[in-house]
Parts: structure tokens; C-alpha cells; sequence
């Protein structure tokens, strides 16, 4: 088409100007069709297959973005494009966290989140460094295209060994956990990575392998505890993202109007990561959670009350706390949302939740594109949603410090500790085999063998001691009085 007329059709505004808000609303679906379809795929064909094709497949996509010719291309290419850097942050989350120990799960998370706020602030200057869209673009498939190299070479990014034997791939469990302790410099028995030892935590006596199996998503609906705690922090999730637009609306009339609210998102989400970092291995996942909802609603009802009567620095603090703890409340639902989820769906169950989270921030162009019409409605809606978050995260188990779970059973195991009571000094009655050991807590797959093992012996011995017993007790036989006859 001519360059006048291309000209004419890119220049977005006055009566084109929903047509921003609209892409953007696009963008995010894409990514709510990522998280969903990758993270299906994440639990059928392992992280390391989720990660590398949407990855790969991303790097064309990314190109002819910058190649759009019109708006209704840009608008599609940007869907699927949003689409496939879902499944490559989703697939690399769940990798990662399998990847850790408890103690160092939020420790490694939490620092993946720093950098990916690094990215944010850097993200505006190389905007700046472009000029032209097309050329930013380019730079950012560029980027895409150097993380690609994980796909020939295995090492950069290993399959989860936890996944693996979750779903009964044992040989290839073994495999996975050899080259990770040979990365390590371990020098390891060839029993540690025999079939027996692999299958300890499951009680499994057989002597064949197991055939793989793998878990859908639609299971996740078939439970009760599974279902219930996914249900919540999608929710809580949900509320965090969504309610956020509440907040930085309030920020459009400080200048610069752009680059305030930007930096200073980037700069909170920064902030709320840090506070977890402090806050959550020491008091909780659920009580800090609480907290971070408990300010974000307030925050929100005062600003919806109060607004006309309050000074601006006021109105200011309000919503800039307001801001932390809705950043708070989402990373810390998608975190603890993966430690509650058990292995086999992890990757499903996460991508329903991040999904939630993603419509949520859809909820800001969205009100865009009608020019902020509706806000009071969406302002209160979304306070009333938090208020109703801090009654249901009190129903959630607490997961710090406790290994991961791995089949449904483990997952549906998990049930709500007290809120604000301690056990820590209460006389508790222990089984002799089952008493705790100092400093223990950490489930270990080959103690727990040894226990079961030492416990059928035991069974066995103590058997076999009843039958010596009753035939000691039993009087001897007599002849009867007809045998004497």
C-alpha cells in the first residue's frame, strides 16, 4: 500500500485510540492461552519440551511482529506470540522450583523476580536506545533467540528428575539424577540409582518397572483439597492483579504521567519482592499472604470512601502501598500456589492460576478502551473480592519448610494447620518408630525405607513369637477315655 496510507492506518489515536488498549487486551489473552495450553503440555511431555518449543517457536513469531504489515496482523501475531512466552515462563517457573531444595525455593524464586524486574527498568531505556518499534521488537526476539541454544544442549536446561519419577519414568529419572550429581562433582554408588531405591517412597516391592503415567488436567477438578486450595489463591491472584489499575490510576496526575507510574510499578514489585524474601520463611506463607491482603483491601476501601477528603500525599501513600501489597499478594499466591500443587499436575494447575492472574491485569486496558467508564464499579467489586480473599486464605495448609508434593494422594493430604496457635512445646504422643529426630523435619526417602523394611521385620518376628507362645500356652494332648478302652 502506499506510505500515505500506511501512515494514515498506523496512526493511532483520536478515533483509533482503543484500538492500543485493544491489542494490548489481545497480548494478554494470548498469554491466558499459554499458560492454560502449556501448562497441559508441561505435566504430558515434560518442563524441558515446554520450555524449548514455545521458545523456539517464538523467535519467528517475535519477527514477524516486527513485520506486521496492518493492525489486524499485529493483533493476531502479538496473541500468539504472548502465547508462547507464557509457555516459556511457565515451563521454566516449574523447573526451577523442582529444581530446590525447601529451604531454597523462595530464596531462588524470588531472585528469578529481581531479575525479571531488571528487565522492566531496562525495558524503557532501550526503548529509548530504539526509537522504532519494529527495531525494539527485534532486539527482543534477539534476546529470545539466545536462551534457544538450550536445545542443543541438554545441560542448560535438564529435565526434572522430581517429574520424571513422579510420573514412573524411573530409567530416565536414574539418568537425570546421574548427570545432575556428576555436574556436582559426586562420586555416587550405583545402588543410590537401582529401581528399588527410586521406588522407596512409594512402597512398591515389584520387581518390573512401572509403565508411565501422566496426569491431565481435568483431574485437578476431580479432587477436593487440590481443587479447594488452587481455587483460592487463583483467586487471591486474580484480586492482586486486577485491583492494581484501583491503585495507579491514582498516579496519572503526578508528571512525568508516563514514567512515573512505570517506574515506580517496577520499582514496588521490587520492593514486595524483597519483603517476601524477609518475611515468609520465617512467619509463613499463609500469615504473610494474610497480611499482604488484609493491607491491600484496606488500602482499597479507604480509597474508595475517603478519596474526595483526603490531601493528595495522602491519597499518594495510600496508593502506593496499595500497589506493594497487591504485588505481593500475586507473587506470593503463584509461589505458594506451586509448592501446594502436587508434581504430576503442577504444571496445569499453575497455568490455571497464572491464567487468572493475567486476566486480571486485563482488567486496565480493558477500562481503557471505554475510557475508564465503569471504574467505581470496578473499584468496588475488586475491594469487596479482597475483603472476601482474607476469609478464604485462613482455609489454606502452611508449606514452609516442607518437601514438595508428588502424587494426588500427597497433595490431598495437606490440611489446615492452626491459624495463630503454636504447637512448639505441647506434649505430642510419637510412635517409637515414628518419633522425630533434632534438627529432622526433611523427608528422607531412604530412612523411610529402612523404616518399612526394619517395620515387616518386626511384624514378622513378632508373629512368629505369638505362634511360639500359643503353643507353649496350649495344654499337651491326652488319650481319650475310648483310646484306653
Amino acid at each position: 500500500m502506499p506510505p500515505r496510507e500506511q501512515q494514515k492506518l498506523w496512526d493511532l489515536v483520536c478515533s483509533k485510540r482503543w484500538q492500543v488498549p485493544l491489542e494490548q487486551t489481545t497480548y494478554l489473552l494470548g498469554w491466558v492461552l499459554g499458560y492454560v495450553g502449556f501448562g497441559a503440555a508441561c505435566d504430558r511431555f515434560g518442563r524441558r519440551a515446554a520450555f524449548i518449543s514455545p521458545l523456539m517457536l517464538s523467535v519467528p513469531l517475535g519477527v514477524a511482529v516486527a513485520l506486521a504489515v496492518n493492525y489486524i496482523m499485529l493483533a493476531l501475531l502479538r496473541l500468539f506470540f504472548g502465547a508462547m512466552l507464557a509457555g516459556t515462563f511457565l515451563s521454566l517457573y516449574v523447573a526451577r522450583l523442582e529444581l530446590c531444595d525447601p529451604p531454597h525455593r523462595l530464596v531462588v524464586t524470588m531472585g528469578a523476580g529481581f531479575c525479571w524486574v531488571f528487565g522492566e527498568l531496562l525495558l524503557p531505556g532501550l526503548a529509548a536506545a530504539c526509537k522504532e518499534w519494529r527495531v525494539l521488537q527485534g532486539a527482543i526476539t534477539l534476546g529470545l533467540a539466545l536462551p534457544a541454544l538450550c536445545y542443543w544442549c541438554p545441560s542448560l536446561f535438564p529435565e526434572s528428575a522430581r517429574w520424571l519419577l513422579a510420573t514412573c519414568q524411573l530409567e530416565k529419572g536414574r539418568r537425570a539424577l546421574r548427570s545432575l550429581a556428576e555436574g556436582n562433582g559426586l562420586s555416587l554408588e550405583e545402588d543410590f540409582y537401582t529401581a528399588e531405591h527410586l521406588l522407596a517412597e512409594r512402597l512398591s516391592l515389584s520387581e518390573e518397572l512401572p509403565q508411565p503415567r501422566f496426569h491431565h488436567i481435568w483431574e485437578i477438578f476431580c479432587t477436593r483439597v487440590i481443587w479447594k486450595n488452587s481455587l483460592i489463591l487463583g483467586f487471591a491472584a486474580f484480586i492482586g492483579s486486577g485491583i492494581r489499575h484501583c491503585f495507579t490510576r491514582n498516579l496519572a496526575p503526578y508528571p512525568p504521567h508516563f514514567y512515573l507510574p512505570y517506574f515506580l510499578v517496577a520499582g514496588g514489585e521490587a520492593v514486595a519482592l524483597l519483603f517476601l524474601c524477609l518475611t515468609v520463611d520465617r512467619f509463613g506463607r499463609r500469615p504473610v499472604l494474610l497480611l499482604s491482603t488484609i493491607l491491600m483491601g484496606i488500602s482499597a476501601l479507604l480509597l474508595l470512601a475517603l478519596t474526595p477528603y483526603l490531601m493528595a500525599w495522602l491519597i499518594l501513600a495510600l496508593s502506593v502501598l496499595g500497589i506493594l501489597a497487591s504485588q505481593a499478594v500475586t507473587a506470593l499466591s503463584i509461589f505458594f500456589a506451586s509448592e501446594v500443587l502436587p508434581t504430576v499436575v503442577r504444571g496445569a494447575g499453575l497455568g490455571l492460576i497464572l491464567a487468572a492472574s493475567a486476566v486480571g491485569l486485563a482488567a486496565s486496558p480493558i477500562l481503557d478502551i471505554h475510557h475508564s467508564r465503569g471504574f467505581f464499579l470496578h473499584h468496588v467489586v475488586f475491594a469487596s473480592f479482597a475483603i472476601l480473599s482474607v476469609l478464604s486464605i485462613m482455609l489454606l495448609p502452611e508449606t514452609s519448610g516442607r518437601p514438595l508434593p508428588d502424587s494426588m494422594r500427597e497433595g490431598e493430604s495437606q490440611r489446615r494447620p492452626p491459624l495463630f496457635r503454636s504447637t512448639r512445646g505441647r506434649r505430642r504422643d510419637h510412635l517409637p518408630l515414628l518419633s522425630p529426630q533434632p534438627g529432622g523435619g526433611a523427608y528422607d526417602p531412604a530412612s523411610y525405607a529402612r523404616l518399612v523394611a526394619a517395620t515387616k521385620k518386626m511384624l514378622g518376628a513378632h508373629s512368629r513369637s505369638e505362634a511360639q507362645l500359643r503353643m507353649e500356652l496350649l495344654p499337651e494332648p491326652h488319650d481319650s477315655p475310648a483310646e484306653g478302652m
